[in-house]
């Protein structure tokens, strides 16, 4: 699976060296798409002076009589990762979402990364290893919000990788449910690259897609997946859209697998509704 035939940029060496983006006017973007499409807002305090947004829409009941998804998308973890933020503001602001979801987002989980273009925030820690045992405000505060909201049907967490040939995913599927991982991958592979490398960070990889058979007790530092799959929702998926690709072609990456990902998880949960029982996972 090769994709469209985008060129990479060679960029990075040694790190991110790609476009950057303003996080205020992105942010400030979102909020405005949010309040004309029916979203309510929340400024999470995250310690002196900062804050993280949130925005949680409440469902439309869709005309089949499928049951209501609750969803919940985050970006933004690492400040040299523009992507994120920005597919989450065009998900929004295009307001396509199939009928039946309530949805929560978290549009960028490290503020102050972001003006320094660096992975970690200001103070220098990678808040997406921060997750069993936090100690930074931000992490802290984002897992006090979580546990206030309701559990989820599934998570994505949209991600960028400087290093990576193509885009590719992270699947936390412990109870097998269907994957939505294969529908991913393939209306990723119409807007992007996808990684063809059998060993992608380490861990065995098919076409793309690395579902990790870990026991998140038995690491000491957990990423924002490992939170979730241990409290929130049995179904995760960790988006990577290649950095060393155009940043528009990255974008249309993480856009195209949560629209895909959503469209294929109603059609089965309203499958399941209609015959009664399970539907094989795949």
């Amino acid at each position: 699976m090769n994709g469209p035939s985008l060129q990479r940029l060679n960029r990075n060496h040694g790190g991110y060296r790609g476009e950057t983006i303003d996080l205020p006017a992105t942010l400030t973007a979102f909020r405005d798409a949010t309040r004309r499409t029916g979203w309510t807002l929340e400024d999470v305090p995250a310690g002196e002076a900062l804050q993280l947004l949130a925005a949680h829409r409440a469902p439309v009941a869709p005309p089949d009589g499928a049951p209501i998804l609750r969803v919940y998308l985050s970006a933004g973890i690492h400040g040299d990762e523009p992507a994120g933020p920005l597919a989450l503001r065009q998900l929004v602001e295009v307001n396509a979402w199939p009928p039946g979801l309530a949805l929560w987002l978290m549009p960028c989980l490290n503020p102050t990364g972001f003006p320094a273009n660096r992975r970690e925030n200001n103070a220098g820690n990678d808040l997406n290893r921060d997750y069993r045992y936090p100690v930074t405000a931000e992490v802290r505060a984002h897992c006090a919000w979580l546990q206030r909201q309701p559990s989820f049907d599934v998570a994505f967490c949209l991600h960028e990788d400087w290093e990576a040939l193509g885009f590719y995913l992270y699947e936390l599927n412990p109870d097998r449910q269907p994957s939505l991982a294969p529908q991913i991958i393939e209306a990723v592979a119409a807007v992007c690259p996808v990684d063809p490398s059998p060993l992608i960070e380490g861990r065995v990889a098919n076409g793309g897609i690395i579902r990790p058979d870990l026991d998140p007790a038995s690491r000491l530092q957990w990423p924002e997946a490992f939170y979730l799959i241990q409290h929130k929702t049995r179904l995760s998926y960790t988006l990577e859209a290649p950095s060393d690709f155009p940043l528009g072609a990255r974008v249309q990456a993480l856009v195209a697998g949560v629209n895909a990902a959503l469209t294929v998880l109603r059609s089965c949960r309203a499958a399941e509704q209609l015959t009664g029982s399970g539907v094989p996972a795949v």
